[in-house]
């Protein structure tokens, strides 16, 4: 079941959703590559951070999404952004010797079944003494996740939500023998972080740019409006609004990985 994004509901918290970036691109030790790729580059405003960090590198930003392409093209700069699958791009090139000396993937492969799998590939699209450098979310058991799927198997919504996409990923430790298997050395640890979001109905802001995005596309008109009042009326219940705001625990599973020289 196909469904879009929308680039300016998924930059509301854009702060937050760009630290993990940050803090992973800190663990990349690449000093002056030449081919820099954002794999699942989204609006594009976190690729043009690699583009400040290595100045004389090539860089590409890669998405399935044309309304995120469309969007990182407003940056404009030296960034290229192009339409493209990540599973497709992977396996499209060479598989012993590759040419990308940095390969970025922010909050992406969670999307992608099975993408263990493709591990291999994308390693091979690293040149000899490549990064590749991923991180996803690790929080698909906290209420944020379970109260929608809970709510979408229910009644009247079942017969709409069954098949839709969900993300998923794994532990660090899975990463880290996945790849230190395919001949890399790895680095890989996981961050939880404690959002502190403002506004009405925050958190669900939050989920429907992202994990529950494709479940909401997937509702006919009609239903919609009732399963987000349920849905945001759960999430309040169980993310408490404080004098201070409220608290989104989100934890976060890293990997930087370096293939042989």
């Amino acid at each position: 079941m196909s469904h879009t994004w929308d680039p300016d509901r998924y930059l509301t918290y854009a702060d937050e959703r760009g630290r993990p970036f940050v803090e992973l691109l800190a663990r990349v030790g690449a000093d002056r590559p030449a081919t820099v790729v954002d794999l699942g580059c989204g609006p594009g405003n976190l690729t043009t951070l690699l583009a400040d960090r290595w100045a004389g590198a090539h860089v590409v930003g890669l998405d399935a999404s044309p309304e995120m392409i469309a969007k990182a093209r407003e940056l404009g700069g030296d960034v290229r952004f192009h339409v493209s699958d990540l599973r497709d791009w992977a396996r499209s090139g060479p598989t012993d010797r590759g040419e990308v000396d940095v390969l970025v993937s922010n909050a992406t492969l969670q999307w992608i079944p099975g993408h263990l799998d493709l591990l291999p590939a994308l390693v091979g699209r690293l040149a000899p003494g490549g990064w590749l450098a991923f991180q996803v979310p690790g929080n698909f058991d906290e209420p944020s996740h379970t109260l929608r799927d809970e709510l979408a198997a229910e009644a009247p919504y079942a017969e709409h939500t069954s098949g839709v996409a969900v993300p998923s990923s794994h532990d660090p430790a899975v990463y880290l023998d996945a790849l230190a298997r395919l001949g890399c050395t790895v680095d890989a640890w996981e961050t939880t972080y404690l959002h502190l979001l403002t506004g009405p109905d925050p958190v669900f802001t939050w989920v429907s740019g992202t994990g529950a995005r494709p479940t909401l596309q997937a509702l006919p008109d009609d239903l919609r409006p009732a399963f987000e009042a349920e849905f945001k009326r759960r999430l309040a219940a169980a993310y408490p609004r404080h004098e201070y705001g409220v608290v989104l625990p989100f934890r976060r599973i890293f990997v930087v990985a370096q293939v042989r020289s």
